[in-house]
């Protein structure tokens, strides 16, 4: 039997094998109880070309008092701060790799901040 955590790995590994075999760049997302973070990856796996989480210092100031990073409002800020970095490398259409997480809640949220500052999935 299967637990949690076994689940949503089995389920990611499921999306980024369809997502390597378009060979698109994709927007990875993994959220933890305290910290969201994301990354854009080049179509091959091979490279990082941008990358936002709560954890950074820049975004801490911004979201104020510790512990605030695993919430909507956190998720929102950075969907706009990885589409801005991701068309500063100039990636404009990714996959979307919610790595097993329901899309809902946080996972929304960024995703659809993403979308309102440029980025095509």
């Amino acid at each position: 039997m299967l637990n949690k955590k076994e689940q949503r790995l089995r389920r990611s590994r499921q999306t980024r094998a369809r997502i390597a075999l378009q060979g698109a760049v994709r927007l990875s997302v993994f959220r933890s109880n305290l910290h969201i973070y994301a990354s854009v990856i080049s179509g091959d796996g091979s490279k990082v070309l941008a990358s936002a989480s709560t954890a950074e210092k820049e975004v801490r100031e911004q979201l104020g008092a510790a512990g605030k990073g695993g919430n909507v409002d956190a998720a929102t800020l950075i969907g706009k701060r990885i589409a801005e970095k991701a068309k500063a490398a100039g990636v404009e259409k990714v996959a979307f790799d919610r790595s097993g997480f329901a899309y809902h809640g946080r996972i929304k949220a960024l995703a659809d901040a993403a979308r309102e500052a440029g980025l095509q999935f």
